[in-house]
């Protein structure tokens, strides 16, 4: 009994410093832990810069990985890849360059600097190494001759088909024209899937700014929209709030781009009531906020004792009058979203001012350097803002320019991004309004296990494609920008800029938007796209309409102008599908061999998109909640 009695004493101790352990082991900090006692760590602390301490842990851990990898493929230890890292940077900080990205170690590691941190510490190259440096270096003529090679192979194999079938040679004229176009949208799409499969997705390096937004990264958020009715009115006061509520920071505001709605005559008789309702719906805000703008407590009782607390509030109304649009013979807002943005950057910098009414104080927005543009009905997650900024504020996103952008001097973005485009998906709530979002809404709602994924642009070229809600450099943006496009002439200008400015895509950050309840506002949707992308269809060309009504060279790279076609190639698929439907029906033989063709083509590319997605598994999600 004794002895039973102590078995049982001695293993209700032990089963009770084990839970001790347990939680022991939960409240410790393994990231400071690990970090804390890192040889490679307190190296790349030593970044000139001070920029490695600054950043967050996920990107300080891509660095160290990138150590690590460097170290497997050479003799050289963790450590001297590390010093060799410092030491470039070094090198480069003592050069009186001004703003130079090698200056910090990230560049050795990461960018443009890694073959040379390669060649010192002698890294082993393998055959397939060599293959992928190629393809890293000519990545468009790669990547473009793939599509080409299936593309032809696919339409070469169906025209022989129709030959073979006894087809005249106007009908083979008619079969090779609409298979070339079809067989694109396979060929485009197995090879974005390859690359896709190689291609592992990397997110962009960022700085932390969990702690808050520093004043040297000022931002203000703006949602360029139309005052059309009192109750829409309140929806975009109440959203703004929301979005308030979810990012409060002291270096971040808020605010609405306004027009009126496009009239017959310049002003309404309900105009004035619904910009009276606007501006009350701002002042209430910020009587509301006023005092408790953003920040800790901690921060906001010091800058209460300083002296310079945002007692006005963080809510702003920019409102434009409408203007005389002589080729529309309609009263409008000034070149409509493109024109209110345009016209913030020179209210922010001083350069003009086209807003008749403002609410809110002015004075804070001297200081702002980054503008994150959002549609009405986008959502910004909580913290979200934090994390944009703290991208756009790393060294190696930066925008810089090549001054040699066209026959007027104008600059171009070639490297660093003026602009970051986060994912997007469609709202829980978006979906839910009707059979048809559910049906074709994508997929909806939070993702706990936010990821980067992959996106073949990003990933391969290192820039994406700009959609018109993110986040861009208000500065880089205009010397991007000004003076380039043609008035009254482009519908879609969000590709534009961000081919311009240069684009680069944060994917592992969302942002969420509704989704049209219906297929005819779908449609609607969709046709005015199209109409916007066949706008750009100059910019493929050698010279290019500007601001000034006169030609210039055209500065676009050679991928900004794939952008631009591709999206030309595929407003032509689905007439093209149709049309090999109808010949196959109706004047070739075997109609069954073209009905199944048309099929495969267009379920080609769904059934690839559902084999990703099931490779696309989170580490934390179980494989049965995953399928």
């Amino acid at each position: 009994m004794q002895s039973g009695n102590q078995q049982q004493a001695a293993d209700q101790l032990s089963i009770s410093n084990s839970i001790g352990s347990l939680r022991m082991l939960g409240a410790i900090d393994w990231r400071e832990f690990a970090e804390s006692n890192s040889v490679i760590e307190r190296t790349l602390r030593q970044d000139p810069g001070a920029v490695y301490g600054r950043m967050d842990f996920a990107t300080r851990d891509r660095y160290r990985h990138a150590v690590e990898r460097l170290a497997k493929t050479s003799d050289a230890s963790e450590a001297a890849v590390a010093d060799a890292a410092l030491k470039l940077a070094r090198e480069s900080a003592a050069r009186p360059s001004g703003d130079d990205p090698a200056a910090h170690v990230g560049f050795h590691l990461i960018d443009k600097g890694l073959p040379n941190l390669e060649r010192i510490v002698r890294a082993r190259r393998t055959p397939l190494d060599n293959i992928w440096r190629a393809g890293r270096e000519h990545p468009l003529f790669y990547y473009l001759g793939a599509i080409t090679l299936v593309t032809a192979s696919l339409a070469g194999a169906l025209l022989f088909t129709a030959y073979g079938d006894g087809a005249r040679e106007w009908l083979l004229a008619a079969v090779g024209i609409v298979s070339l176009i079809a067989s694109s949208h396979a060929a485009v799409e197995l090879v974005n899937w390859v690359v896709q499969m190689i291609v592992a997705p990397h997110p962009l390096p960022r700085m932390d700014f969990s702690a808050g937004i520093p004043s040297a990264s000022h931002t203000l958020v703006v949602v360029p929209t139309m005052l059309t009715s009192a109750a829409d009115i309140e929806d975009l006061a109440e959203a703004l709030e929301v979005r308030f509520l979810a990012n409060r920071d002291r270096n971040l505001h808020f605010g609405l781009l306004t027009d009126f709605p496009d009239a017959e005559q310049e002003v309404l008789p309900q105009d004035a009531s619904l910009l009276e309702l606007a501006r009350r719906s701002i002042e209430e805000l910020n009587a509301k906020y006023g005092d408790a703008a953003g920040g800790t407590a901690n921060d906001e009782l010091e800058a209460a004792l300083a002296g310079d607390g945002d007692r006005h509030g963080p809510f702003f109304l920019f409102h434009r009058a409408r203007s005389w649009n002589a080729q529309e013979r309609i009263w409008m807002g000034f070149e409509r979203k493109r024109g209110k943005l345009a016209d913030l950057n020179a209210f922010l910098r001083g350069t003009g001012n086209a807003f008749t009414f403002v609410v809110g104080n002015t004075a804070v927005l001297s200081g702002v350097k980054y503008v994150i543009s959002l549609d009405t009905d986008t959502q910004l997650p909580r913290d979200s803002a934090r994390q944009f900024v703290g991208a756009m504020a790393h060294p190696l996103n930066r925008p810089r320019f090549d001054a040699a952008g066209g026959d007027r001097g104008a600059a171009l973005v070639t490297r660093g991004y003026g602009i970051l485009q986060p994912r997007v998906a469609v709202s829980l709530p978006g979906t839910n309004r009707s059979r048809y979002a559910r049906l074709f809404g994508g997929e909806t709602g939070i993702d706990p296990y936010t990821r980067a994924v992959s996106d073949v642009y990003q990933d391969v070229f290192g820039e994406g494609s700009f959609i018109g809600k993110g986040i861009y450099d208000v500065d880089a943006f205009e010397r991007a920008l000004t003076g380039r496009l043609p008035l009254n002439r482009i519908l879609s200008h969000d590709l534009l800029e961000g081919c311009y400015a240069r684009a680069g895509l944060f994917s592992d950050v969302q942002l969420y938007e509704e989704f049209p309840s219906r297929y005819s506002a779908d449609v609607s949707r969709r046709h005015r796209w199209i109409r916007g992308d066949w706008q750009l269809a100059r910019w493929i060309l050698p010279r290019v309409p500007g601001a000034d009504g006169r030609l210039h060279r055209n500065p676009l790279s050679g991928l900004s102008r794939w952008k631009i076609f591709d999206n030309l190639r595929r407003s032509l698929v689905p007439p093209a599908l149709t049309s090999l439907l109808l010949l196959g029906w109706i004047a070739l033989d075997r109609s069954w061999f073209w009905t199944l063709t048309v099929l495969g083509i267009l379920v080609v590319p769904s059934v690839v998109a559902t084999f990703l997605d099931l490779l696309r598994k989170a580490p934390e999600v179980l494989l049965l909640q995953h399928l």
